[in-house]
């Protein structure tokens, strides 16, 4: 039977425990990298675009229309820049354990969903803001004096490649990419970017 000392059993617990801190950061470092790298395949990523200057982009475009740029306080990555009925505004992409979200009020933030990337946050709300726009030329906006943020048409960068357009389109109309009668470089071209937007 072997005894140990209370120092050596709290020694072990602490090396454990910054090898599993190590092993969060690497995973989250992993997950960032990731997401950057989703993020500049989009072509609506403006990196380090300031506010005033998303502003600038937007101010003369249609509602719903939207970029993604760094954020430029510290504590979160990314923010979204939209254009809404009362003109642009700036939305905070939180990034908690290993997951990117809406930055919101407190009440709301433990309803909003969470993904994996920003990519997927933002296709996400598209998809929600496209189906909202449909609804709403049905009946009347309301008219409670809120302001309805719409995700629905991306300001690019540049314009995209015909082949990055293409992508986007067979991604909207299949998620089974590896069934369709391809050649496997071509697979490999469109599941290297699986957004629809």
């Amino acid at each position: 039977m072997t005894c140990h000392s209370s120092d050596s059993t709290e020694s072990i617990e602490n090396e454990r425990r910054s090898q599993t801190e190590t092993q969060v950061a690497e995973s989250e470092q992993s997950r960032i990298a990731t997401a950057m790298r989703d993020l500049k395949n989009t072509g609506w990523y403006w990196g380090s675009l300031t506010a005033n200057g998303a502003k600038e982009i937007l101010q003369d475009t249609s509602e719903g229309t939207f970029l993604v740029r760094d954020s430029s306080q510290r504590d979160y990555l990314f923010t979204i820049s939209a254009m809404t009925s009362a003109g642009p505004t700036n939305l905070r992409i939180e990034f908690k354990d290993g997951k990117f979200k809406l930055d919101s009020v407190v009440l709301v933030k433990p309803k909003l969903k969470q993904f994996d990337s920003v990519v997927h946050l933002v296709e996400h709300y598209v998809q929600l803001s496209r189906t909202s726009c449909k609804e709403r030329t049905n009946s009347l906006a309301p008219s409670n004096g809120t302001v309805q943020l719409l995700l629905t048409t991306p300001v690019y960068t540049a314009i995209p490649s015909l082949q990055h357009l293409c992508r986007i389109a067979i991604n909207k109309a299949t998620r089974q990419v590896n069934e369709l009668p391809l050649p496997n470089r071509l697979k490999d071209y469109l599941t290297d970017y699986t957004y629809n937007v």
